[in-house]
């Protein structure tokens, strides 16, 4: 081997001034590296970012990941490790996860998220489970879960929403606050048998008097 006295020739089975390592020692990788215009070999136990390693019969190499993004890869195609502000997901790299999959921050990972179904129709409006007697109320909406996360840390979406809504009546029969109308009845004949009575009262009096 012919490592030479400059640093960059270390590791390597033959080296040259300008060009550093041409040819690596068993096991290492042989990286190319560009500063610039210049370009010269070395020989490296792992590669660097961006770069994994390939081997093969003739010799291993560094290859560089294919991958937007990406910042350590398995091999040409597939993502092992995204850059910073990246989620690695099926060997690529989003700034945001897909539809249907969940963010898992502490690993910058997409997993299967929580699946939830369509939005049911909104409710009936009511205000203390009664549909009448006010003039605004709340109506509620529901969807189910179809599928659970893969982790428990990683939440569902909201399954039930309500919102302000305008009562289709304003007063319930019998009433603002919905009493009966039998008692409103009650009420108004007792009026008039008080009226009737005072009436008949009167009579009374003014032929009393005119018979005296």
């Amino acid at each position: 081997a012919n490592y030479g006295p400059n640093p960059i020739c270390k590791g390597c089975l033959s080296c040259s001034k300008d060009n550093g390592c041409i040819r690596c020692q068993h096991k290492l990788f042989f990286f190319l590296r560009r500063e610039g215009m210049r370009q010269y070999g070395e020989c490296l136990h792992s590669c660097p970012s961006g770069y994994y390693g390939l081997r093969t019969p003739d010799m291993n190499r560094c290859s560089r990941c294919r991958i937007e993004n990406c910042d350590s890869c398995f091999s040409r195609d597939f993502c092992t490790k995204c850059k910073t502000g990246f989620y690695s997901h099926r060997g690529r790299c989003f700034r945001g996860c897909p539809a249907g999959f969940a963010a898992l921050e502490e690993l910058m990972e997409c997993v299967e998220g929580c699946e939830v179904g369509q939005w049911s129709e909104w409710g009936t409006c009511s205000r203390n489970n009664k549909t009448c007697g006010f003039k605004w109320g709340l109506e509620t909406r529901t969807r189910q879960i179809v599928k659970k996360p893969a982790k428990d840390t990683i939440p569902c979406p909201t399954i039930a929403e309500s919102r302000r809504c305008k009562m289709a009546m304003r007063h319930c029969p019998g009433g603002k606050w919905g009493r009966p109308a039998k008692t409103k009845d009650k009420k108004k004949k007792k009026k008039n048998l008080m009226e009737r009575a005072q009436k008949q009262h009167s009579i009374f009096l003014a032929t009393d008097k005119t018979s005296q």
